[in-house]
């Protein structure tokens, strides 16, 4: 009874309010900031904030992370690897002109941009495929028919 008594008692007058409004629309305009080791803090603009926390949260969850610049010049074996293709794969796009690419000495090098723009391209392709492939199972009447080792789900083969 004594604890309901005194929230009873406590109350914040209009005057209190409003510094306490005007208390958090100061801090609302706070921006973050990052500080070193030595003391030294730096503002971040807010996107570049929210991308840290995007990336600090994948970390914790034990996702890979990469950070690749769009004018990197990757070589054809770590384009490859970006893709999840092998390196004759890759040269037979490049030699098909479906990537950019341009020549450093005999070697082929290629921007991170066209190769994340192909990747891009290519995923949309395949995402669209399967969305096509669904519809027309479902409109078949077999999308939600699991076969477990040549017999349907009831058993029959």
């Amino acid at each position: 009874m004594e604890i309901e008594e005194k929230a009873a008692c406590t109350s914040i007058t209009e005057q209190d309010q409003l510094e306490v409004q005007a208390l958090y629309k100061e801090l609302r305009k706070g921006e973050a900031k990052l500080v070193g080791p030595d003391g030294r803090a730096q503002s971040l603009p807010p996107n570049l904030y929210s991308f840290l926390c995007k990336l600090l949260d994948d970390l914790k969850a034990g996702k890979s992370v990469t950070l690749l610049q769009n004018e990197a010049e990757l070589t054809t074996v770590e384009a490859a690897k970006l893709l999840a293709v092998s390196r004759q794969f890759l040269i037979g796009l490049l030699d098909q002109n479906q990537i950019p690419y341009h020549m450093v000495g005999t070697h082929r090098r290629i921007y991170a941009r066209d190769v994340l723009a192909y990747k891009g391209r290519r995923d949309s392709v395949r995402r669209k495929t399967l969305d096509d492939l669904a519809r027309a199972e479902f409109e078949d009447g077999i999308y939600d028919q699991i076969s477990f080792g040549g017999q349907n789900e009831a058993g029959q083969s």
